[in-house]
């Protein structure tokens, strides 16, 4: 850190050089202790995790000590792990995050605490997991797609206001119709329900090709029941509440040996702003939502 006399208001306080050309300013701090301008976030700051001390954690820019543009950060391996847009110090704009392959992980747009318009999730060989579209409000609204791991669709539907509406089929890993409900204000119509055996053989997947270093396995090293001197049991079952060290709701709702069933599951980005509400259901994610302001 370089510290320079201020005699005008204009002058900034400190800053540091840009360790690639060693011109360029960057991590300014002006007369008010507000950062300024670009910042680059090394390593060096992140004591006790696999970054290198000169390693890129994130960059970006700030305006008034608040997140404004587009903010890029980065793995471990040096890959991109998101470019996030800020308005004002929140999450604002385009978003796009990425699986530490390099591959796409989720795209779409935030707005105002909840994503609107179109948005994809995917797979990390690449392949779209889930299409979605958002009405202004956050919810869902319109053509709905899940996908199968090679890309054959696995539900498709519409949803009006967030809920299902009309016909949704389910189909089998071979492509067949495996049923089809209809739904009014995403309420199912039992009597509608219809249920098919599929025309082509299923291949199964044989034990021994099963990538086990995808089996998801939950960590809860980061988080506490509500109580903090409660002690977190070895098998979750039931209702809970888990909490970060900052004392903020990470998860609430249904376990079942430890996997999250049904119940919100709260995102938070590295300056402790909540970013996304998931909705799980049945152990699997259905959407997103709304964030209260």
């Amino acid at each position: 850190m370089v510290f320079v006399l201020s005699y005008g208001y204009a002058q900034p306080q400190s800053f540091e050089l840009d360790p690639s050309n060693g011109k360029d300013s960057i991590n300014i701090i002006d007369f008010k202790g507000l950062k300024q301008g670009r910042w680059i976030i090394f390593g060096k700051s992140k004591p006790n995790t696999c970054y290198q001390p000169t390693s890129k954690v994130e960059e970006g820019k700030y305006l008034e000590n608040k997140k404004n543009g587009i903010w890029k950060e980065y793995f471990c391996n040096g890959n991109t792990k998101s470019k996030i847009t800020f308005q004002s110090g929140r999450p604002d704009g385009y978003a796009i995050m990425f699986h530490e392959n390099g591959k796409v992980s989720e795209e779409g747009t935030w707005k105002t605490n909840k994503w609107v318009g179109n948005y994809k999730l995917y797979y990390d060989n690449g392949q779209v997991q889930q299409e979605f579209t958002f009405n202004a409000g956050g919810k869902r609204e319109g053509p709905q797609k899940y996908y199968y791991e090679d890309g054959t669709p696995q539900i498709e539907g519409n949803w009006q206001a967030g809920k299902e509406s009309g016909v949704v089929t389910e189909y089998y890993p071979n492509g067949d119709t495996k049923k089809t409900v209809n739904y009014n204000n995403g309420d199912a119509d039992v009597a509608s329900i219809k249920t098919f055996e599929p025309k082509k053989p299923i291949k199964e997947v044989p034990p021994e090709s099963i990538d086990k270093s995808k089996k998801v396995v939950p960590d809860f090293k980061a988080e506490t029941l509500q109580d903090p001197k409660a002690k977190l049991p070895t098998v979750l079952n039931g209702p809970n509440v888990l909490y970060n060290k900052n004392r903020q709701k990470t998860k609430d709702g249904v376990f079942k040996d430890n996997r999250f069933m049904d119940g919100k599951n709260y995102k938070y980005n590295d300056d402790g702003i909540l970013i996304r509400v998931e909705i799980y259901k049945n152990g699997a994610y259905v959407g997103d939502a709304q964030i209260d302001d």
